[in-house]
């Protein structure tokens, strides 16, 4: 959608971002916690997001996988939001809740429309088109680097949600319940030169 948007407006808008300070990971409410391990085989930390998993490509979720998850926990929640987004949140491009409280991983293009989800896998949630799965990476162009962040929670006793929650919902079921979140950062933009930066890591056996 936004590929349409003229390159002349993305860079008057180029100023114009959420913000980092308001990703969910760095939500006061969420308290403090303790650090896990959060990667992908398809990108390193803060590199570039391959154009196919983004709307210049096939547009599907990219793997994932984790590892350092407390044995409290009951159960894992992940969102993807886009601090750059030339609006007053950041643009939310994934929810999953209530995810196997265990090192592990998602398989490329997992984030998929699931209706009420499943107990191993959890539950699909809204991003901010209003809609279950994954929203591609897609920013205006001229607008500069968009950072996405991929941001995966361990939480204890969170409570059932109703299907498919979006991110307000999300956020305020794990506030005083996370023990530990890992940060994934990868980039996109449109319009200027970029490099493909250096695949992620392996994936632990």
């Amino acid at each position: 959608m936004l590929e349409h948007v003229p390159g002349w407006l993305g860079a008057l808008l180029r100023n114009v971002r959420a913000g980092a300070s308001k990703l969910t990971i760095v939500d006061p409410a969420l308290g403090s916690f303790d650090s896990l391990d959060l990667a992908s085989l398809a990108f390193a930390d803060g590199q570039r997001l391959p154009d196919r998993f983004t709307a210049d490509g096939e547009g599907v979720s990219p793997p994932l996988h984790w590892r350092g998850v407390p044995a409290a926990a009951t159960s894992l929640a992940l969102i993807v939001e886009d601090a750059d987004a030339p609006s007053p949140q950041p643009l939310v491009h994934a929810i999953l809740w209530d995810i196997a409280p265990a090192d592990g991983q998602l398989a490329e293009d997992a984030i998929q429309p699931d209706g009420d989800g499943d107990a191993v896998h959890g539950d699909v949630g809204r991003n901010s088109y209003l809609r279950e799965g994954w929203l591609p990476p897609d920013p205006p162009t001229g607008h500069g680097e968009h950072r996405y962040a991929f941001q995966l929670f361990a939480l204890k006793d969170a409570p059932h949600l109703d299907p498919n929650p979006g991110r307000s919902a999300v956020v305020e079921a794990m506030a005083g319940r996370v023990l530990a979140a890992g940060l994934l950062t990868g980039v996109y933009s449109r319009g200027e030169p970029a490099e493909v930066g250096p695949v992620g890591e392996v994936a632990p056996a």
